[in-house]
């Protein structure tokens, strides 16, 4: 005698064996939309698809623009009884990695191939294939008839791969819940994710001199308390490595590789002329950190150290590095964060989706950490409990010849429509 939820999983898993070419043409529209950033501001089009479906859905939508040609959607299935039942929020960004010289690619990345039970084509991985695996999902549990008690939220945002925050976006609107999912690449396991952030360090000199003076500057009895920003930035990034080589012997976390927390030097800009000693140097940096360090802490433990590099050197004392971190966009302001995520394995969000995995697929899913980050930090940093779980090798990502799996686009869907049947039915005060 089988019980009415194991009822529920077998007539979601039914459902979605049958929609497996509905699955396919919507991917395949998907991919159509040649979302690409940078250069970004071209998702109008494939937005306003993804809004259409949502309205057929019954949700109430919400479309704005981020940036000009960039709109984010967020679309609200209200609940029978929100104030009593879980609220899920279920995130996926709509642009797509550069594709570089398409004459690589076996097939048109933006024509979508099926081939060798995998479909092939750029953001079939990252992450399209979980936003129209994820629409279906929400479509077989409509025409199903499954009533939702709690609030149902679909967040379609733009700008992950350029760090661009759309979902920061989201949270800046007001748009909450009880537990979030972001559909993006995971190979199906259950992830959170460390942190990045870039900043710019940069040196600027009261006072420029001509190249012709330098003698002065350097030797005994020049006169000249004057330098080099450049040369003086190789001090600062001595300083980083220190700090970086602590990090590696005094910082770990369970599931990275001992030395992740990284500092990276990756560009630097100075001088002015050949014919100048270089007045200004800035360095850009990006900072990886643990899932359990907060990049305002992080911030603060790089420039108390450079604070006591530059302490110790005559010239930098009264010409004392500035620092600027972050900002909302590469494209735009040249600096990106994106917050780390420690995910709670006892969490009942957690636990559900946990469950709702082992009842469709016949084994418990792999919990642990993904090793590059996401949106996901945002809805965690907003204080709404999330975890990432998506379609998708994360070598198979950014890739030439993109792909996933069919069936496992087919497992996903089946997981996350009993996941979202289960937690938006579950009073808030039975989360034990």
């Amino acid at each position: 005698m089988t019980t009415e939820s194991e009822e529920l999983v077998e007539r979601i898993s039914h459902e979605v064996e049958a929609r497996q070419d509905e699955i396919i043409e919507l991917l395949t529209a998907l991919i159509s939309f040649p979302t690409v950033s940078p250069p970004a501001r071209n998702t109008n089009d494939v937005q306003n698809v993804i809004r259409r479906y949502l309205d057929d859905l019954g949700f109430e939508t919400d479309m704005w623009d981020v940036y000009a040609g960039d709109p984010n959607v967020v679309g609200i299935l209200p609940g029978k009884s929100p104030g009593h039942y879980n609220s899920l929020i279920v995130n996926g960004h709509v642009d797509v990695a550069e594709v570089g010289d398409d004459k690589e690619w076996n097939s048109p990345p933006f024509t979508a191939l099926v081939k060798d039970s995998y479909i092939y084509g750029r953001g079939v991985a990252d992450m399209k294939g979980g936003i129209a695996a994820s629409l279906i999902a929400i479509k077989i549990l409509k025409e199903l008839g499954i009533t939702l008690q709690g609030d149902l939220q679909f967040q379609s945002v733009i700008g992950e791969e350029a760090g661009e925050a759309g979902t920061l976006a989201c949270t800046e609107r007001g748009y909450t819940a009880d537990f979030a999912v972001v559909v993006d690449t995971s190979n199906l396991h259950i992830q959170g994710q460390g942190g990045v952030i870039t900043g710019w360090i940069t040196i600027q000199s009261k006072e420029t001199y001509h190249d012709g003076i330098r003698g002065k500057m350097i030797h005994a009895g020049g006169g000249i308390k004057g330098a080099s920003a450049i040369e003086k930035m190789m001090k600062i990034i001595a300083g980083l490595q220190e700090l970086e080589h602590h990090w590696a012997v005094t910082k770990s976390y369970e599931g990275f590789a001992p030395g992740t927390n990284t500092i990276n030097p990756a560009v630097i800009e100075g001088g002015r002329h050949a014919a100048f000693i270089a007045d200004r140097c800035a360095l850009w940096v990006t900072v990886h950190f643990y899932p359990n360090e907060d990049y305002e802490e992080v911030i603060k433990e790089i420039e108390q150290h450079i604070g006591f590099v530059a302490s110790a050197d005559p010239w930098l004392r009264d010409n004392p590095p500035q620092f600027i971190w972050g900002g909302k966009s590469m494209i735009v302001d040249r600096g990106e964060i994106f917050p780390s995520l420690e995910i709670d394995p006892e969490h009942p969000g957690t636990r559900c989706l946990a469950r709702s995995y082992e009842k469709l697929l016949m084994e418990k899913p792999t919990v642990g950490m993904s090793p590059t980050v996401t949106d996901a930090g945002w809805l965690g940093h907003a204080g709404i409990p999330t975890v990432i779980f998506g379609p998708g090798k994360l070598e198979d990502a950014h890739a030439v010849n993109e792909k996933v799996k069919i069936r496992q686009l087919l497992d996903f869907t089946k997981v996350l429509a009993t996941f979202i049947a289960q937690w938006c039915n579950t009073r808030k005060e039975e989360q034990r």
